[in-house]
């Protein structure tokens, strides 16, 4: 949470790896408020965090309105299904994202499906 509160008003960190750092549900949460706001954070790694849907639902709408973030990486963060569905719907809007990974994640068909559904209209994604 503090790293998040120092994130609102910090504008020359670009790159936050916090990779295994078991930030869970609540720290996603934090961060995704943080980013929110901050317009110089490029690149995230939260990979094995363990964030979960509801984390990464706070993290789809940051990615609504947060257009800095270039790459995020969610792999093994458990967002199932219905991480990726809403993560699909904030792609929607945000054409900053170029490279979103979430691999072991259990997304299954229709995570898959959505994230899929989305490529139709965003250009900005390179990579997933």
């Amino acid at each position: 949470k503090a790293l998040a509160d120092a994130l609102k008003v910090n504008q020359s960190v670009v790159g936050l790896n916090l990779s295994r750092c078991s930030i869970g549900e609540e720290g996603a949460k934090a961060l995704a408020e943080a980013l929110k706001y901050n317009e110089a954070v490029a690149f995230i790694d939260l990979s094995g965090s363990d964030i979960g849907q509801e984390g990464a639902k706070a993290l789809a709408d940051a990615l609504k309105v947060n257009q800095s973030v270039e790459g995020i990486n969610l792999s093994m963060c458990s967002i199932g299904k219905e991480g990726a569905k809403e993560l699909a719907e904030a792609l929607k809007i945000n054409k900053s994202v170029k490279d979103i990974n979430v691999t072991s994640n259990k997304i299954g068909p229709e995570g898959a499906e959505a994230l899929a559904e989305t490529l139709k209209d965003n250009k900005s994604v390179e990579l997933i």
